[in-house]
C-alpha cells in the first residue's frame, strides 16, 4: 500500500526508549488504516525500533532515512528518521537513565524543528519520562513545557480530547497550591479562546464551553474561596462578549455529566486533575483478569502552538516496557487527530 504525496506527513517522535513509546509506535504504525490517512515517519533511533518490532512479534521492516525525503511511507514499512542517539547496548527498559532522557529530548527538538521549518505537517509525541530528561539535564516539567519554549509562544494550553469528551486545562504540572494562584482572569479567557479556535478547526461551527469552576460549588457566593467570584466568572463575562458561547463557572462535579450528555463540546479546567481523573475514567479501562489495559483512548493536543502537536494520553508504562503488550490505542488515535487537524 502506497501512500499518496498529498496526505499529511507527521513526524512521530519514539518517547523515552525504556518506556513503552518505541513499542505503541510500531504497533500503530502495523495499522494499514493508518497509511490511509497520513504519511508516518518515526523520529528516533533505528536500533531501538527494529528492537521493539522484534520483541513485539511484529512483521515489518525498518527502513532507516537520514532525511524526511527518504521515506517510502508505505505499509508493512517503517520509516525511521534514524538520529542515532543511543546505542542498543544502552537501552534500559523501565529504567530512568539520563542517555535515555537526552535522546527522548533530541526527538521532540528534531520534530518541532522540522514542523517550523514547513518539512513535516504536524507532530505526534510518545511519552517521555520528566525524570528521565531532567536527569539528562533537560530542566522541564513535560512535553507541553517543550513545545512552549521551542516554539517561542506563551499562550497554549493542554486539551484532553476522547471523542467529544475534551478538557481545557489553565494549569498543568504545577503544585496544587500554585495551580490556585494561576487562575486568573487573563489566563482563564485565554483558555477560552484557544479552546473555542481549536473547535472549530475541528469542525464545530458553533462550540459550546463550559468553564469548571475551582473551588467546591464554585465558592458557594464567597464561604469557600472568592476566585471564582473574582476571576473565573469575568473571564467567562468577557468570552460570551467577544462573541464565544462559554458558560460559567459551574460546579466540578456535575459539569463533565453535561457534556458526557451532550450539552457542551468542551469543558475548561482549572488545573491538572480536575481534567486528567475524568478523561482518564472514561478513556481507560484496566483488566484485572488478564493484568492489561484493554482501552487507553484518549489523546493530548497542545493548543495555541503555530505547529500541530498531538500526544498519546499515558505515560511510559515502565512496568510493561519492553514485554511486548502496551496498548497501541491512544497512539493510533493521537495520529488520526494530527492528520486531520493538518489536513
Amino acid at each position: 500500500m502506497h501512500t499518496p504525496d498529498s496526505l499529511p506527513l507527521l513526524g512521530i517522535t519514539m518517547g523515552d526508549p525504556g518506556g513503552v513509546g518505541p513499542e505503541v509506535c510500531a504497533r500503530a504504525l502495523a495499522d494499514p488504516d493508518v497509511y490511509r490517512i497520513c504519511r508516518p515517519l518515526i523520529i528516533g533511533d533505528a536500533a531501538i525500533m527494529t528492537n521493539a518490532v522484534a520483541f513485539s512479534h511484529l512483521d515489518l521492516a525498518i527502513n532507516g532515512c537520514s532525511a524526511v525525503t527518504d521515506g517510502r511511507f508505505a505499509w508493512q514499512t517503517i520509516d525511521v528518521l534514524d538520529l542515532a542517539n543511543l546505542p542498543l547496548a544502552e537501552l534500559r527498559h523501565k529504567t530512568d537513565t539520563a542517555a535515555q532522557g537526552r535522546a527522548s529530548f533530541q526527538y521532540i527538538k528534531r520534530a518541532i524543528d522540522l514542523a517550523l521549518a514547513g518539512e513535516i505537517d504536524g507532530t505526534v509525541t510518545a511519552p517521555i519520562s520528566k525524570a528521565a530528561i531532567n536527569l539528562a539535564g533537560f530542566h522541564y516539567s513535560g512535553h507541553t513545557e517543550i513545545y512552549g519554549e521551542l516554539t517561542e509562544t506563551t499562550d497554549y494550553a493542554m486539551m484532553l480530547a476522547d471523542g467529544r469528551f475534551r478538557v481545557t486545562h489553565v494549569s498543568t504540572h504545577v503544585s496544587l497550591r500554585e495551580a490556585c494562584d494561576r487562575v486568573k482572569k487573563e489566563r482563564v479567557l485565554r483558555v477560552i479562546e484557544l479552546t473555542a479556535a481549536t473547535l472549530h478547526q475541528l469542525g464545530i461551527e458553533q462550540p459550546r464551553i463550559a468553564v469548571a469552576g475551582l473551588n467546591p460549588h464554585c465558592g458557594e457566593g464567597g464561604l469557600f474561596g472568592t476566585e471564582d467570584d473574582r476571576e473565573i466568572a469575568p473571564a467567562v463575562t468577557a468570552a460570551v462578549a467577544e462573541g464565544i458561547a462559554a458558560e460559567g463557572p459551574l460546579p466540578a462535579d456535575t459539569v463533565f455529566s453535561k457534556m458526557q450528555g451532550g450539552l457542551y463540546d468542551s469543558v475548561v479546567v482549572m488545573y491538572h486533575d480536575q481534567g486528567h481523573i475524568p478523561a482518564k475514567l472514561v478513556g481507560f479501562h484496566y483488566d484485572e483478569k488478564t493484568d492489561s489495559w484493554d482501552q487507553m483512548a484518549g489523546v493530548n493536543v497542545t493548543i495555541g502552538l503555530p505547529i500541530i502537536r498531538t500526544s498519546v494520553d499515558h505515560g511510559t508504562a515502565y512496568d510493561r516496557a519492553g514485554d511486548g503488550r502496551a496498548n497501541p490505542q491512544s497512539m493510533i488515535e493521537a495520529i488520526r487527530l494530527a492528520a486531520r487537524l493538518a489536513a
